[in-house]
């Protein structure tokens, strides 16, 4: 069986809506139960009032970030500037992470820095790896 162009092609629209559906379905829990999102982040702050108000507010970005880039992938429009921004948005979190490790919570710090290190991955190779449309 031989892989063509196109083969390629909709296997990277079909990786940007499924990482797109992921990203929209985490902005929706952090609009709806920002505890449930900021905690593993940043222990048991999350319940303060600062920490509802980021968690929302990224839940937005994320929501903002997974539907343009589902809607994008699914009209055959490019992606790759959703993608690219996600994935700075993603670098972002891991820097963040990074330099505040030490205050945050132990057993999830790793996790959480993992976790956005490997969606601005995939993000980036969505991005690098689309072929640009004639």
């Amino acid at each position: 069986m031989t892989i063509t162009a196109g083969d390629f092609d909709r296997l990277g629209r079909a990786a940007a809506l499924a990482w797109g559906g992921a990203r929209t379905a985490l902005g929706v829990v952090a609009l709806l139960d920002p505890p449930r999102v900021a905690r593993p982040w940043i222990g048991d702050d999350a319940d303060r009032v600062g920490a509802l108000v980021f968690a929302r507010a990224l839940g937005g970005r994320d929501v903002a970030l997974g539907v343009g880039t589902m809607v994008a992938a699914a009209r055959g429009e490019p992606v790759r500037l959703w993608a690219l921004t996600a994935a700075a948005a993603d670098l972002g979190d891991v820097l963040i992470t990074a330099t505040h490790a030490k205050a945050l919570p132990r057993g999830h710090r790793a996790f959480i820095a993992t976790l956005a290190a490997g969606s601005a991955l995939l993000g980036t190779a969505v991005a690098l790896t689309e072929r640009p449309t004639p």
